[in-house]
């Protein structure tokens, strides 16, 4: 975000994670707990992996999925299925104290892979494949392959370009 002058300091708080089916309603709610409780503007991010033919599961519960079933688990849960179609979505929100909240989305979309590739990223980056890029996984592209790419970044820059607009620091 540095390219667009918006520079963020972390606030190593626990945030409250409402169970709701919209990563953007997570995101929202979360951010607007911190910035009431801390008294100062805050920005929260929340993501997911949507299949398609799995009704968009895992979606806004994929770090739980990731941790119980794992990458194998998950492959495993489409085992027969043709239509491997999935897209990561970010939701970034914005916040300040009083209530404001804003909502900045980004989205890639992608193919499941049959197996892991790559050892590189985090989270299901080994199995998803995106659309836009040359066959490789998000696992097997360095950082900044990735960053032009990601659905984390795409929100991120909308965040930065709106925040640049109306001269807010952060």
């Amino acid at each position: 975000m540095t390219e667009y002058g918006v520079s963020l300091e972390r606030l190593d708080a626990d945030k409250v994670e409402i169970q709701s089916d919209s990563i953007e309603e997570i995101a929202s709610y979360a951010a607007s707990d911190l910035a009431s409780k801390f008294k100062v503007a805050v920005v929260v991010e929340d993501a997911g992996l949507f299949i398609r033919p799995l009704k968009g599961f895992p979606g806004p519960y994929s770090s739980y999925v990731y941790k119980t079933l794992g990458l194998w688990g998950l492959l495993k849960l489409m085992n027969g299925l043709d239509d491997r179609r999935a897209y990561f979505l970010s939701a970034v929100a914005y916040s300040k104290p009083g209530g404001f909240v804003k909502v900045f989305t980004g989205k890639v979309e992608g193919f499941i892979t049959n197996r892991p590739r790559g050892h590189g990223g985090f989270g299901f980056d080994p199995i998803f494949k995106p659309m836009e890029g040359d066959g490789r996984t998000f696992a097997e592209m360095d950082p900044s392959e990735k960053n032009r790419l990601s659905h984390r970044a795409r929100a991120f820059r909308k965040l930065a370009l709106w925040l640049r607009e109306r001269k807010i620091r952060c």
